[in-house]
């Protein structure tokens, strides 16, 4: 972040922002990107002289939209695995797609929200408040190598698959053992131990330490991924899904509009983007069969753009946005709530322009 913000001119610091909360977004859900990245809105803002709104939309249009469209987020995976889809297409183009749909739901929106909600950074930072314990810090590049190590192995996964029609072989074999989520994640932890952890100072007391408290959390996603798959086996079980299926092709819908609006209406309902993700691709299954692979990819995106949709009161996101910003429950809505729906509208429209040329 330093790195990032530090090498930006004030007019560009949004864009740098938004840079900043995709790369972080990566490999972290929403809440925990978001606690993260507060210390930097304040001090960003405060420096720039800028609304809070005007640095902080960026970074949380990044977040947002890595959480709700590229793996390994619980969301997006669990779709890959409900539709089956390939992961590496789903990967590559979840990119494609969240690369525009931040821009236009971060800087450029970013620059409309602060306008009409002009509130100051508070003061709840100084300075010398994010000094490092250990007075040691890893360089840029091993740190940028390190959060996207997970994404290059999954990736590399995809190439092999595409690359090497054997199965057989021993270089795709290994590569898609690498590339599986559980794999290519735990790699990543492992090497971030060093990288991250003893190479900034810590010890095998320390590391074990910050290991043991992230499980904790951990629990609370087991626990909404389970809660979101039970709802969706008894949609299941019910014939939902087929009902749908059969609605979709006699009235001609497009499945990807199809799967927004599932994804949409389950997210206004229950709050949650995971569970939404989860819901939406169950009822989809019966119409992605006899679609391409590209075809199924983008269904994954369609659902994990509609879950984005209008965070509101029943969402635990828009309670930590409205206190870590100091908003009023209006000026959240009119800020990130409508950036969530620019996120989702702009995510459907470059999921289906890419529809038209897959």
């Amino acid at each position: 972040v330093d790195t990032i913000v530090g090498h930006a001119s004030p007019r560009m610091l949004p864009w740098a922002m938004a840079l900043v909360g995709a790369i972080i977004g990566l490999p972290m859900f929403f809440e925990i990107g978001l606690v993260l990245l507060m210390p930097v809105i304040y001090l960003v803002a405060r420096r720039a002289q800028l609304s809070i709104i005007t640095v902080g939309i960026p970074a949380l249009a990044g977040l947002s939209a890595m959480h709700g469209l590229v793996p390994p987020h619980p969301g997006p995976l669990v779709a890959i695995g409900a539709l089956g889809a390939d992961l590496g297409t789903t990967l590559a183009l979840g990119v494609l797609v969240a690369v525009p749909t931040v821009v236009v739901a971060g800087p450029l929106f970013g620059r409309l929200a602060g306008q009409w909600v002009d509130v100051p950074a508070p003061a709840t930072y100084d300075a010398g408040a994010r000094e490092d314990a250990t007075g040691r810090r890893p360089s840029f590049g091993v740190t940028l190598a390190t959060v996207l190590l997970p994404v290059v192995l999954m990736m590399g996964k995809a190439v092999a698959d595409i690359a090497v029609e054997d199965k057989t072989q021993p270089v795709r074999r290994v590569l898609d053992l690498l590339g599986e989520p559980i794999f290519a994640l735990s790699i990543a932890l492992v090497v971030a131990m060093f990288t991250l952890g003893k190479a900034s100072g810590m010890d095998r007391a320390a590391v074990s330490k910050v290991t043991g408290e992230s499980l904790a959390p951990i629990a609370g996603i087991l626990l909404i991924v389970a809660a979101g798959g039970g709802f969706k086996q008894v949609l299941v079980d019910t014939g939902l899904g087929t009902l749908l299926a059969e609605w979709a092709d006699d009235a001609n819908v497009s499945v990807l509009l199809l799967a927004w609006v599932l994804a949409v209406l389950i997210r206004l309902a229950t709050g949650s983007a995971t569970v939404a993700t989860i819901t939406a691709s169950s009822l989809m299954v019966g119409l992605v069969d006899g679609l391409s692979s590209g075809e199924t990819s983008l269904v994954v995106l369609a659902v994990g753009a509609g879950s984005v949709f209008f965070s509101h009161v029943n969402d635990a996101g828009f309670w930590l946005v409205k206190e870590y910003f100091g908003l009023s429950v209006g000026q959240t809505l009119k800020s990130w709530s409508l950036m969530e729906t620019v996120l989702s509208v702009s995510g459907l429209v470059f999921v289906l322009l890419l529809g038209l040329v897959i």
